[in-house]
Order: C-alpha cells, then structure tokens, then sequence
C-alpha cells in the first residue's frame, strides 16, 4: 500500500479526482488530491500564477508524510514532473495519467507542437483572453472532445469542475535532472481515444521519458469521470 498525492490538470481542481478516491483509498492506499495555485478552493489571484508555483504546491503536499506515488493528469504531468525534480527525496514513484512529460527545457507548449500532438482539441476549442493571458474551454466543445467516453451524467459532472486556466505555466520550461530525479521510476496510463493529448504524443512521450510500464484504457481524456474504476485500478496496478 502506498500514499499517494494526485495532480489534476489544466482547468480542473482537485475536485476531479473525487470518483478516483474512494476506489484507491479501498485498494489500501492512502491519498491526497490537491488544488494547485488558483484552482479549486485556492485564492490565489490567476494572474500571479507560474509553473514554479505549481511545483512549490505539490511539494508542499509531498513534504507531509514519507515518499509518494505522484501523480499526475495531462497537465499535471509537466507539474509532477517538475515537483519530482525539485523534491525528489518525497517522491517514491511517478504515474503519468493521459499527461505531458517535459524532458528539460521543454515546455507543454513546445510538446503540443510535436508531429504526434496535431489533432490537439484543447488547443482547438480553447479561448485566451487577457492579459496575462486566461484560457477558458467551452463546455460543449469540452463535451463533445475531451469527454467524449462520458454519459450524460458524468459528462455534466466533469464540465461542472472546468475552471480559467493561466496560460503562462503552459509556455514555461520544466528544468530537470539530476541523479536522485533520473532514478525516480515512472510509468504511464494511455488513453486511446484522448483528443487532447493524441495516444501517439502519449506514446512517444514516455518512451523519452523512460517509463518502465504502461497500461492502456479504451477512453477519453476524462478517465475520472468515464472510467473511474478502471482508472483505480490502473494507478493501483502501477503504484
């Protein structure tokens, strides 16, 4: 049994880990989900928001207990990749859910630009406004792409947890290396029928990254809300 804390992505909160839980904490684990910097309950203002914030967040939560299982969705993963590097020593393993992995110097921007990632629905549908920039996904574009493996019931349910995005954590650069970081153990979950990540950048993304292991779900980018315990019993499988 493990403890666990989990990131959620771009424009969610920890809300969305909500039906992913109660599964892992059954299979014996112990876990945390987390809101980063301005998402969820947390107050801090959009604008001042930074992936280096990100990082400093999760480890926070890292630094409560013994090692974790980190983990990480879309997102998330250029968040746990990053924590990972700053705090190795709290970290016992690294999970990669339908997620971004950043090798250093690269940023998610630059990964949405690779040949694999074109067809990329969050960078289709979103819409930037502002300056700092603000992102904001419509609910039916988010809908139709993103949970598209969802019923009607948890579609309504995941589109209820979307949130403004910050844009600046999606152009800044992870830095990354080191021993105790490179040794860390890693693995991934894919999503094959992922519209905002394609399967094929999943796929490519942790070769590069060395993950030892990888599972595969028939689903969307939303495997919280669309396959739950599916998504449970991966982590489990792979922590």
């Amino acid at each position: 049994m493990a403890r666990m804390v989990l990131v959620h992505g771009a424009f969610g909160s920890s809300a969305v880990w909500d039906p992913v839980v109660a599964g892992l904490r059954e299979r014996g684990h112990h876990v945390e989900a987390i809101d980063l910097p301005g998402a969820g309950d947390d107050a801090i203002p959009l604008a001042e928001v930074s992936l280096e914030m990100y990082a400093e967040r999760a480890c926070s939560a890292l630094g409560g207990g013994g090692p974790a299982v980190l983990v990480g969705h879309s997102m998330g993963g250029v968040v746990v990749t990053q924590a990972a590097a700053r705090c190795p020593e709290h970290v016992s393993k690294l999970i990669y859910v339908c997620a971004f992995i950043p090798a250093d110097g690269q940023s998610l921007s630059d990964l949405t630009q690779l040949p694999e990632g074109a067809g990329d629905q969050v960078q289709a549908n979103m819409v930037v406004e502002g300056e700092p920039p603000i992102a904001t996904l419509p609910a039916a574009a988010a809908k139709r792409t993103l949970m598209c493996c969802c019923d009607e019931r948890q579609a309504d349910w995941a589109v209820a947890t979307l949130r403004p995005q910050p844009v600046l954590p999606f152009t800044q650069p992870v830095t990354v290396g080191g021993r105790a970081f490179t040794a860390l153990p890693r693995s991934y979950i894919i999503c094959l029928r992922d519209q905002a990540i394609m399967p094929a950048l999943q796929r490519r993304m942790l070769k590069a990254a060395g993950c030892a292991a990888a599972v595969e779900l028939d689903t969307d980018h939303f495997p919280m809300g669309s396959r739950p315990d599916e998504l449970a019993e991966a982590i489990d499988q792979l922590a």
